[in-house]
């Protein structure tokens, strides 16, 4: 956990701001994913996130926006623009 604070703080994810009158401060948790190495060794992987489902559209958000995209999710996307002759932007 310290680690995944430590790269949040690095690379300039997040910064302390004062709460705005009438907001609400939304929760967050720890989720914890067992990861193995090509060489046989397991590691635990452990990511910060909020939980969304707390925001009001409108009122807390107006755009979702996520920083992390899986490199097989592009290619699956990617696949299907092929294979259905499809447009992509």
């Amino acid at each position: 956990m310290e680690d995944e604070i430590k790269s949040l703080q690095k690379n300039k994810r997040w910064s302390l701001t004062k709460l705005l009158e009438g907001n609400k401060i939304l929760q967050n948790k720890w989720v914890y994913r067992l990861k193995e190495e090509p060489d046989g060794n397991k590691r635990y992987k452990v990511r910060l996130v909020v939980k969304g489902f707390q925001q009001r559209q409108g009122i807390d958000f107006t755009k979702i926006f996520s920083l992390i995209v899986k490199m097989t999710t592009i290619k699956v996307i990617l696949s299907i623009v092929v294979a259905e002759n499809l447009h992509l932007e």
